[in-house]
């Protein structure tokens, strides 16, 4: 049995489209925090961005206090990432810059204000439905796949190499034995845009310098039958990349960010790093991982999925299911039930634990939803699981 995961490397199209979404929410909470932020006072959020060659546009709604140099900000997030000339499909320096954010909808306004919605609460800013995943399959309590191939990603990001640049997508594949324990990597996808000022380097070389990054990023799972792929068009003196070769999105990369594509590893809600944390489909998605790896950190459970909905304007989930996948020690219904007993999961609850109104939070998050050393990743709440289950 195989598994596969992809990932993308944050100069891919679309992840730019989240990284600018996710530094304009940042700087606008930053320049929230000098006149006094609070979650009662916190702005709110939802920002789209469409990157198309030499052409940025920049919608959604936004309810603030502040105002905030959104072009700036565009060209700031371009350029770090190193798009830095059209030759490479960006550049930050030039590019158009069209702005048509509007102010947030007086009514979805009220329902996540808490002096002014019916429930004089915050209430969740949409309704949705949303699903955390952990399994013990690594230190991380996430899919090996999904680990692996986020690991090569960042080694490609970080190897310093001029010609590899930021865009990239790939691919690894576990094999794994009849008992659904991993044995090893079959096979690894990388495909990279080449710099066009190393076009002309040897192909053999930057094959092999790709294969040589990769096996070190996938360590021991690597062995001499791996299969390894590279730029499997042929193509190694590409000189269009980004939004000069693909357009790119805001949320185009949910699969990406959420485990993978880990087979019972769900995906649910929308985008999450281009709104506040009010909305469900943002804090939620850290709520319900948070969940589902300490409920497999108390041991209850080998693998867990948890999923939660919301009505807009309520605070508390509208439901709440936990499934073990047949590992747990107790029952499904009764790890639900735990679950609505243990942890807070109102946006309130959930933007005071994750520490959401930090704007480095922000900046990091398009890199990777886990992993990291996130407040959402941490098992804090494993005693207090264990002594609710009386175990």
């Amino acid at each position: 049995m195989q598994i596969t995961s992809e990932s993308v490397k944050t100069g891919h199209p679309d992840i730019v489209s989240d990284s600018i979404a996710a530094n304009i929410i940042a700087e606008i909470l930053e320049e929230e925090k000098k006149i006094g932020l609070t979650i009662d006072n916190m702005p709110h959020c939802g920002i789209e961005v469409f990157l198309g060659k030499g052409l940025c546009v920049v919608g959604g709604e936004v309810s603030t206090r502040v105002k905030v140099d959104i072009e700036k900000s565009v060209r700031q997030t371009v350029l770090s990432i190193g798009y830095n000339d059209c030759a490479v499909g960006l550049n930050g320096n030039s590019m158009d810059i069209l702005n048509k954010i509007i102010p947030q909808s007086g009514d979805i306004n009220i329902g996540s204000r808490a002096d002014l919605g019916k429930y004089k609460e915050i209430g969740a800013g949409d309704q949705g439905i949303i699903y955390g995943y952990a399994c013990n399959e690594t230190p991380e309590l996430l899919p090996l796949p999904f680990v692996l191939v986020n690991n090569m990603m960042r080694a490609f990001e970080n190897c310093n190499n001029p010609i590899f640049s930021p865009d990239g997508k790939g691919q690894v594949t576990v094999d794994y034995d009849a008992k659904g324990k991993a044995r090893r990597v079959a096979k690894v996808l990388m495909s990279n845009a080449i710099d066009y000022r190393c076009v002309n380097e040897c192909v053999g070389f930057i094959e092999e310098e790709a294969k040589r990054i990769a096996m070190v990023s996938l360590g021991r799972w690597v062995d001499k039958e791996t299969e390894f792929l590279f730029n499997p068009t042929g193509e190694w003196q590409a000189v269009n990349s980004c939004s000069a070769a693909d357009s790119g999105l805001t949320g185009r990369k949910l699969v990406v960010q959420f485990y993978g594509g880990y087979p019972g590893a769900q995906l649910g809600g929308g985008s999450v790093v281009n709104k506040s944390s009010e909305k469900v489909d943002c804090s939620a998605a850290f709520g319900t991982r948070f969940v589902a790896k300490n409920i497999v950190a108390a041991g209850l459970a080998t693998k867990c999925s948890v999923q939660l909905s919301y009505a807009i304007g309520v605070a508390r989930p509208f439901s709440i299911y936990a499934t073990s996948f047949g590992t747990g020690i107790i029952s499904d219904e009764k790890l639900a039930s735990i679950i609505g007993e243990t942890f807070d999961l109102t946006p309130r609850g959930m933007i005071e634990k994750f520490d959401l109104l930090n704007a480095g939070i922000y900046r990091k998050l398009p890199k990777t939803l886990f992993m990291d050393d996130y407040p959402w990743e941490k098992t804090d709440m494993v005693n207090k699981l264990k002594k609710t289950a009386n175990i």
